[in-house]
């Protein structure tokens, strides 16, 4: 029962003054969204206007006082990412530096040049796409869909493009990172200041050439499959194509079909092309391959639930398979007879090829790809399996360990990346120690988003943070919705710094290799799932152990869950000191209940004992409103036995 009675509506409503006029004691002048321009948001202390001044957190008379601000603490902040996520944290900017170094101002272009995986999983849980032409979609398709989601949700506010990062420091005095920018337009260099530094790169970004001797020397077109020339006209051309992995495979097909291309496909590394992906269900749905029919598309616009249920059934089907990737299992031992058998049957024109492709290791110790059409290709007469190592590459083409001159026109380098590696500028966080020195001898994390030393900084898609099987789509919201809480926690609590337990990076780098272990990945294969580190033996010698940094440490329903809530224990934290106090800046203890301690109070994020929406005057029972009372609405008679604690466990 409230301590006062309900006061007369006019008497109530007195009590706050006109949100135009006074504003609080010490109030942060807020802008919209924490950037320049835009009305001040900040609002009147409803308290009596004799009252006594509280200057946030300062001391008078020796005596802590209150910080003169709403507990929801919506202090200004902001947020530098390179390439991007999604911020909506109230007074938090965020500036999304993307380095495009063409004319491409596509929000998509360094996220979508491979397409190996289902659309239906390959887009945002919030914003679903029922008009994907193929369960495989083409990748102008997903970069499309990718740059309309984010000009939906106005991310295009703060994109930078042809914008490259070119170094980032963190002043430990500040509890700020200095980025430097360079602009590719004018070619100026500027120093961008942010709370919070986000790099949101990827795995799949820094090109790997083949290091092979003459590489430049060869006197045709060179691209790299991440770097595709759009204008280059392979008809009539001899092509001549290095790799195996998963943009080979893709590649293969579509080049074979080129009227009068002939292809030497340089494959080295044995590989196992899957079934595709989620072929029974398409099946099962009557549909006879991969290509959704205009009418069963238009169904899918026409009926949202229709396309709810198709779309729940391709993201379960990925998801029942986590198995696979573990050693010994009845679908891992049963998956790989039928990889077997359907690799030999779709190699039966060219049994030989079957001999050179298949592998000693598990499906799966590679990235996995379906690659449709990729085996039928190579049994064409206009396409040539090349197995023996490339000595060198001549002016005229590649010639082989046979001694063999290949002569080509074109060389497609189906090479990958370099991944699990830091970026290619400075990164330096506390006492000036460089991201590349820090992972000098492995790259080591914290639940894949953040490393020890480096405050304020996190990481999405970095090591560990890819998975084997499932939504990877669904993964990289769970980091970004992390990462907001993270931001959050920050703001609210008067934080200058929040940084992971060398402790805990070390716990779950022995968690995770002690995971892939029992794995599929522990298998011996060239995969960039894996990292060659150093040791050194119980004989004292020098060896190499190959650890998987590319993955995450179980599946993705177990990453989502991980994320669910963030272990605060884990991290350390740096307050702001106490605004308008320089003994507080200065470290001096006050003396507050009789005792010694510093003049920062951890409690002082509570403020003033108002809420901004009374301050505001709306929303003020919130808590009955449907939408909130519904995620918690407890079941009758058994509160316990509430269905959707079936679907997902409750959690703190």
């Amino acid at each position: 029962m409230s301590a006062f009675p309900n006061l007369p509506e006019s008497v109530a409503h007195a009590v706050i003054s006109d949100p135009g006029e006074a504003k609080p004691n010490g109030a942060t002048k807020l802008k919209e969204n924490g950037v320049t321009g835009g009305e001040d948001t900040a609002v009147p202390n409803a308290l009596a206007q004799n009252a006594e001044p509280q200057i946030r957190g300062s001391s008078q008379n020796g005596s802590w006082k209150l910080h003169d601000v709403a507990v929801e603490n919506h202090r200004p902040m902001k947020a530098s990412e390179e390439h991007g996520m999604r911020i909506d944290t109230l007074g938090v900017r965020a500036m999304c530096l993307v380095s495009i170094p063409d004319e491409d101002d596509s929000i998509s272009q360094p996220f979508a040049d491979h397409s190996e995986t289902k659309a239906h999983s390959y887009q945002y849980s919030f914003d679903p796409n029922p008009a994907w032409s193929s369960l495989y979609a083409p990748s102008h398709e997903i970069r499309t869909y990718l740059d309309r989601v984010a000009r939906k949700y106005s991310v295009d506010r703060f994109t930078k493009f042809r914008h490259e990062i070119v170094s980032c420091v963190y002043d430990e005095d500040e509890g700020k990172w200095h980025v430097r920018v360079k602009d590719h337009t004018t070619g100026l260099e500027f120093e961008d200041v942010s709370d919070v530094l986000i790099s949101a790169r990827g795995n799949l970004n820094n090109i790997s050439w083949p290091n092979i001797e003459g590489l430049r020397d060869f006197k045709g077109e060179i691209m790299h499959s991440a770097q595709w020339n759009e204008s280059y006209d392979f008809t009539n051309k001899r092509i001549g194509i290095i790799g195996s992995g998963s943009s080979a495979i893709q590649i293969i097909p579509n080049l074979q079909r080129v009227p009068g291309a002939q292809l030497t496909c340089f494959i080295r590394s044995r590989t196992w092309i899957s079934p595709p992906f989620a072929e029974s269900l398409f099946k099962d749905l009557g549909l006879s391959d991969f290509n959704i029919p205009p009418s069963r598309i238009q169904q899918f616009l026409d009926d949202p639930s229709n396309y709810h249920a198709f779309r729940m059934l391709v993201e379960e089907d990925g998801n029942n398979i986590h198995g696979v990737t573990i050693k010994g299992t009845p679908i891992q031992l049963e998956g790989q007879k039928l990889f077997e058998q359907g690799m030999r049957e779709r190699l039966a024109p060219k049994p030989e090829i079957y001999d050179k492709l298949i592998p000693s290791f598990s499906p799966g110790c590679r990235r996995l790809t379906p690659g449709p059409g990729f085996l039928e290709a190579l049994c064409q007469d206009n396409v040539l399996f090349a197995a023996d190592d490339i000595a060198r590459i001549e002016p005229e083409g590649v010639r082989t360990a046979d001694e063999k001159l290949h002569e080509i026109d074109v060389l497609v380098c189906a090479t990958g990346f370099h991944v699990s590696a830091p970026p290619p500028f400075p990164v330096a966080g506390s006492g000036g120690k460089t991201i590349r020195e820090h992972w000098s001898k492995r790259a080591s994390t914290y639940l894949s988003l953040a490393t020890d030393a480096f405050p304020n900084h996190f990481i999405m898609l970095g090591p560990n943070a890819a998975i084997g099987s499932g939504s990877l789509t669904m993964m990289i919201e769970s980091v970004g919705d992390y990462i907001v809480k993270c931001v959050r926690k920050l703001q609210k609590e008067n934080l200058k710094s929040i940084s992971i337990k060398p402790e805990r990076v070390e716990d779950f780098v022995e968690y995770a290799d002690q995971y892939f272990e029992k794995t599929v990945f522990k298998d011996e294969c060239r995969s960039w799932y894996k990292t060659a580190i150093e040791e050194v033996d119980e004989k004292g010698n020098k060896v190499l152990r190959k650890v998987v940094t590319g993955l995450w440490p179980g599946s993705t329903l177990h990453c989502i869950e991980a994320l669910r809530s963030p272990r605060w224990e884990d991290y350390d934290y740096e307050y702001l000191p106490e605004q308008d106090d320089e003994d507080a800046r200065n470290g001096v203890l006050a003396t507050v209940g009789g005792s010694k301690k510093s003049r920062v109070n951890a409690m002082g994020w509570l403020g003033n004992g108002w809420s901004q929406n009374q301050l505001e005057q709306r929303h003020m029972a919130w808590y009955l409103e449907p939408r909130f009372l519904d995620p918690v609405r407890p079941s009758a008679p058994r509160p316990e036995e509430n269905p959707e604690f079936a679907a997902r466990a409750f959690s703190h």
